[in-house]
Formats: structure tokens, C-alpha cells, sequence
């Protein structure tokens, strides 16, 4: 049974949820052609899938509901379905010739710099991509990084972190790190340096920015995280509530995912949900999110928290819209990369 009611959902955001359940029933297609996922039920597997978010949603701890070799095989497909997804998105909306893209290698972390045209030299976004540390990656966040990067008129280095369940935290963790450190290597001024990212990886900006104060290592010029996780121990109300409402995490089965990432550890560690931190001396801060999502109370209870611990912090706020809706296009995701904009030059100036 699905947990999303589409009797609740606007109707453009509806069009858009239809158009990506579209690309993935070719997914599935061509994802089980392939002769190393021969052999497995996925109907089947999908079933005990849903049966796990539908027990997860009514309270029911499910560690262990899925083993290791499910674990794996469902990441397997949902990385495929993500970058088929992007190519094809790509295909049909190419990157602009004014942009440069360039693979490298950072320490052994693999990232992907993107340059536009009017980008300034010195100044670095550091992008953590979304995707609860399961999927996601720089080519999959393109088109979204590369409309950043023109808004704020810096260069976007968007990192490849390693994910789970192979590699569970704290390893994306050591990767963005790992990333910051090699920036400041290469003498990019710390105050030229924005560190941003979507849900996953908004919560990897967050943890980032705690693990560089407590380390001592000099902060980047501020961050803006765009429905970001903060809290892993799930305790604001429209985790559960809003689910009826979140196109896109509703029925993602993310009772595995949250289980993969955390391999065991603390759901109130800091480092793993930064609403738990001590949040004194971090930089200016904002913080997108919908009143519709899942994920709504954990940016409003970090920026409440953010504040009364003395951070320039700021939550910007739209209704109706799908978790992480900068990336698709609507008035409001033009109105809210606009806002980023604006954010960004406060900064600088």
C-alpha cells in the first residue's frame, strides 16, 4: 500500500512525480536485463519493500527487515535509475556550451568541477548532492549545481562522497572533508568558500561545517542547505504526518536507507544529526524547505536552535511543494534559487 494520498497533491507537482514514475518503469526494464541481476524476484522484493515502509510508517522499528544482499541489490538499482535518469534529462535538456565540466580526482575522492561563464575565479561552492547516502551523485545533480553556480557566479565543485550500505557513515563525511581541506591546499581563501546541499546532503554540509569548527580548521564564508536532514531520531511531527503529502520520500522505502547510512550509529551523535550540536560559531546559514514534506520540522527546529545558539541563521519556506523542489523548475524553484542568489552576494559583500 502506498503511504502517499494524491488527493493532497497540487497538480503540476502531481505532472512531475508522473513523468519521473514514468522513467522509472524503463528502469526497471532495462535494470533487470542485465545478466548480474538476473535471478532475483524484484516484484517480490519490491512487495517486501513496501510492506516494510508501510510497517515503518505505522512505528515499527524495522533494523534488520532487509538483509545486507537486499541492501545492496536495491542501491544497485536505485543508482541505476538515478543517473538513467539524469542522462535522459540531460539528453533532452543539455548542459549550455558556456559551461565547463571537468572530472577530477581529490585526494581520492572523486568530484566533478563546473565552471559557467560568469563564474569568479576564486570563489568555490563546495555542492554536497541529496540522496540519503544511497544514491546521487554530480552527474545526477547537474542541471540543479550548474543553475546554482549562474546564480551565485561561483565555480561549483560538486563531490562524489562515497555511500552506504558499502560505505556508511562516518565516511561522507571524511570525503567532505577531505574536499574542503584539499580547496584550502590549492589557496582558496576559506571566506571564498560557500559549502550547500540537498537533503543527504544538506545534512552533510551541516555535519561538515560542526566537524571543521571542532577540528579548528578555518569556515567557509557561510552555507545554504535545501531540505536538509538534520535529525535522524525523527522527533518532529512531520516526519510521520507529512508523509501523505511527500511525493518522493513518502514511498521510497526509507526505513532501509536511514539503517544503511547509519550502520548502528547514535541517531542523536552530532555528527550524525546536527540538531543534537552545540552550534555556537558556525557562519550564516539558510535553510529552504515545503511545509508539505517530511523533512519540514527538522529545518524549522535546526534554525530555531541555530538561532538561539547565535548563528545568522535563516529558513525560507514555500507550501505544496516536493522535497528539494529547486530542481524542477516551478515559479517557486526560479523564486528560491533567486533568494539563494541574494544570499550568496550578503556574503560577499
Amino acid at each position: 500500500m502506498t503511504i502517499l494520498n494524491r488527493s493532497k497533491i497540487r497538480p503540476d507537482v502531481l505532472k512531475i512525480m508522473d513523468a519521473y514514475l514514468g522513467i522509472q518503469q524503463q528502469v526497471i526494464t532495462k535494470f533487470l536485463k542485465k545478466e548480474e541481476n538476473k535471478g532475483v524476484d524484484f516484484q517480490a522484493l519490491w512487495q517486501k519493500v513496501m510492506e516494510g515502509n508501510e510497517r515503518f510508517f505505522k512505528g515499527e522499528n524495522m533494523n534488520g527487515f532487509l538483509t545486507m544482499h537486499e541492501q545492496l541489490f536495491l542501491a544497485r538499482f536505485h543508482r541505476f535509475g538515478t543517473e538513467y535518469g539524469a542522462d535522459l534529462v540531460q539528453e533532452r535538456n543539455p548542459i549550455p556550451k558556456d559551461v565547463k565540466i571537468k572530472i577530477i580526482d581529490v585526494n581520492g575522492v572523486p568530484a566533478e568541477w563546473q565552471i559557467v561563464s560568469s563564474a569568479v575565479e576564486e570563489r568555490v561552492l563546495l555542492y554536497l548532492h541529496g540522496g540519503g547516502y544511497i544514491i546521487g551523485s554530480p552527474n545526477d545533480h547537474r542541471l540543479l549545481t550548474v543553475q546554482l553556480g549562474r546564480a551565485t557566479k561561483m565555480r561549483v565543485l560538486s563531490v562524489d562522497y562515497r555511500l552506504a550500505p558499502e560505505y556508511p557513515h562516518p565516511t561522507p563525511l571524511e570525503d567532505s572533508i577531505t574536499v574542503y581541506k584539499w580547496l584550502l591546499s590549492k589557496n582558496i581563501k576559506p571566506e571564498n568558500i560557500i559549502i550547500a546541499g540537498d537533503s543527504a546532503g544538506g545534512n552533510l554540509a551541516l555535519v561538515t561545517l560542526i566537524k571543521l569548527r571542532d577540528d579548528e580548521i578555518s569556515l567557509p564564508a557561510g552555507a545554504f542547505c535545501l531540505s536538509p536532514v538534520t535529525d535522524y531520531a525523527s522527533t518532529g511531527e512531520s516526519f510521520f504526518k507529512n508523509a501523505e503529502t511527500d511525493v518522493f520520500l513518502a514511498d521510497a522505502g526509507l526505513f532501509w536507507w536511514i539503517e544503511a547510512h547509519l550502520a548502528g550509529a547514535d541517531t542523536r551523535d552530532p555528527l550524525v544529526s546536527p540538531l543534537f550540536a552545540d552550534l555556537k560559531g558556525l557562519p550564516p546559514l539558510l535553510i529552504q524547505a515545503s511545509t508539505s514534506e517530511m523533512l519540514y520540522d527538522e529545518s524549522r527546529l535546526f534554525v530555531e536552535r541555530a538561532k538561539e545558539a547565535g548563528m545568522d541563521a535563516t529558513l525560507e519556506v514555500w507550501d505544496d511543494m516536493m522535497h528539494v523542489f529547486q530542481a524542477f523548475g516551478l515559479p517557486e524553484s526560479k523564486e528560491a534559487i533567486a533568494n539563494i542568489s541574494k544570499f550568496v552576494q550578503r556574503l560577499f559583500n
